[in-house]
Formats: structure tokens, C-alpha cells, sequence
């Protein structure tokens, strides 16, 4: 094994982690990861960040479908919706010089963390009662307002995932926990259900234009989807308020790290 596929591995179990752990935020970790650690373009590091991610939330989403912790009206609405806004998306990513693409991706990331601490406390629990967390989130909005949240939803974190090149995690779970106030427990599985969806639409959106480099993408996938297993065991013994806080502060710093150096490179 190479030295590049070594510290590939090391960065995809570190990845694995938070998606395992938070339904989303891997594409927060692997665009830096690619871009700072491995040297790729940003437009390259998109690319593969959506295949890797999307893979490894695939398995992640699979493994939570046997303890019913997927919302499947609410994902498929929501990845319905998105899916056209991710190829608008990933048509406008071609034109956007690299600097400005980072800028956008740290201030979106660090705005989604303030919101994330702002509002972690309110974050609702699981229900034990009958119906489970999906009835409850209908209760509380009615149909109505429920479907109009979800399609502002989609639609938005759909163009995101396309822009930005990230699965849309750290996007998908404020909306779900935040906007139609889900569990976090159930707005992690149906994330991962989500980043599924806008992946595969952003990689079908690219095939004229795919640069992998599978030397890297091969071990950071298959370390990520081992490490995301192991979190997924972990995150089970926490409480929602306590896995949102983490999500936002992880998110935060990734975001003002890229958003430095994001502006020395604008500046320089």
C-alpha cells in the first residue's frame, strides 16, 4: 500500500466516524481532506467526496433500515425534490473559480453550525409512543406545512450537494432536526437515506466529466465505511442534544478553517 492510499485510509476512518455518528458532515471533512491533505483540485475533490460519502451513507443507511430509524415519506420527498437541484448545481460548480467554491462551502458550513448551537437544546427526542417519530413530526406541522418545508428543503440542500460536491449531511440534519423538528436519533438514518439520493443525481450529472482518483478513493471509502459502523454503535448510547452539539462544533471548525484559508488564497 502507498503512502498517498495510507493516509487516504487514515482520513476515510475519520470520515467514516462522523457519518456513522451524525448522519452527515462527511462531505464537510473529505472536500478539505482532498483539497489541503492529498493535493486535488477543488472541482476533483467534489467529485470524489460525493461518490465516497454517498457510498459510505449507503451502507450506513442500510445498517439503520433494521431498527426502523429511517423516515422513508419524509427521505423520499426530500431526495425526490433534491434531485433536480443537484444537477442544477453541479452544472454551475464547472464555473466557479476555486477560492470562491471554498468560500461558499465555509460559510454555509459555518452558518449551519451556529444554527446547530443556537437551537441544539430544543432538539426533540425519540417518542416511545404509538406511531413513532414519524407521526409525531406530521402532528406538529400538519401536511400541509410539513410538505412545504420539505420542498424548500430538498430543493435547497438538492443544489447544495451539487455545488458543493458534499452529500449535503451537514445541511440535512439541521433541516431535519431544526425545521421539521425530528429526533436526531431518526433524522441520522434518514440523512444518510437523503445523502444516497443527491449523490447518485451528482455523480449521473458528471459522467462527462468524472476524474477519479481511485488510488485514494478506493481505501478512504472502505476505512470510512468500517469506521462508520463502529459510530454508528457509539451514537446509539447518546442523547440527541448531545450528538447535535457535537455535530455543530465539528462542523464549525471545519468551516473556519477552510473559510482562512479560503481568503489567503482570494487575497494572495
Amino acid at each position: 500500500m502507498t503512502a498517498t492510499a495510507v493516509i487516504a485510509a487514515g482520513l476515510g476512518i475519520v470520515v467514516g466516524l462522523v457519518i456513522g455518528g451524525f448522519g452527515g458532515g462527511g462531505g464537510v471533512l473529505t472536500v478539505p481532506a482532498l483539497v489541503y491533505v492529498l493535493g486535488q483540485s477543488a472541482h476533483d475533490a467534489t467529485t470524489g467526496s460525493v461518490l465516497i460519502v454517498g457510498v459510505t451513507s449507503l451502507v450506513g443507511a442500510v445498517a439503520r433500515i433494521r431498527e426502523r430509524g429511517v423516515a422513508w415519506r419524509t427521505g423520499i420527498a426530500f431526495g425526490v425534490v433534491g434531485i433536480p437541484a443537484a444537477y442544477l448545481g453541479t452544472l454551475a460548480n464547472r464555473h466557479v473559480a476555486q477560492p470562491v467554491l471554498l468560500m461558499a462551502f465555509a460559510v454555509l458550513t459555518l452558518t449551519a453550525a451556529a444554527a446547530m448551537l443556537w437551537r441544539g437544546d430544543e432538539c426533540p427526542e425519540e417518542p416511545s409512543g404509538p406511531g413513532g417519530a414519524g407521526t409525531l413530526v406530521v402532528v406538529r406541522h400538519g401536511i400541509a406545512a410539513l410538505t412545504a418545508k420539505i420542498v424548500v428543503c430538498g430543493v435547497a440542500v438538492g443544489f447544495l450537494t451539487g455545488f458543493l460536491g458534499v452529500g449535503g449531511g451537514f445541511l440535512v440534519v439541521p433541516a431535519l432536526v431544526l425545521v421539521l423538528r425530528m429526533p436526531m436519533a431518526l433524522a441520522i438514518g434518514t440523512s444518510l437515506f437523503i445523502i444516497v439520493l443527491n449523490a447518485v443525481s451528482s455523480l449521473l450529472s458528471r459522467t462527462d466529466d468524472l476524474h477519479l482518483h481511485w488510488q485514494v478513493i478506493g481505501p478512504f471509502t472502505a476505512a470510512a465505511i468500517v469506521a462508520s459502523l463502529v459510530a454508528k454503535r457509539i451514537s446509539r448510547r447518546l442523547s440527541g442534544a448531545t450528538l447535535t452539539r457535537a455535530f455543530a462544533v465539528m462542523v464549525g471548525i471545519v468551516g473556519l478553517f477552510v473559510a482562512v484559508e479560503s481568503v489567503v488564497a482570494l487575497v494572495g
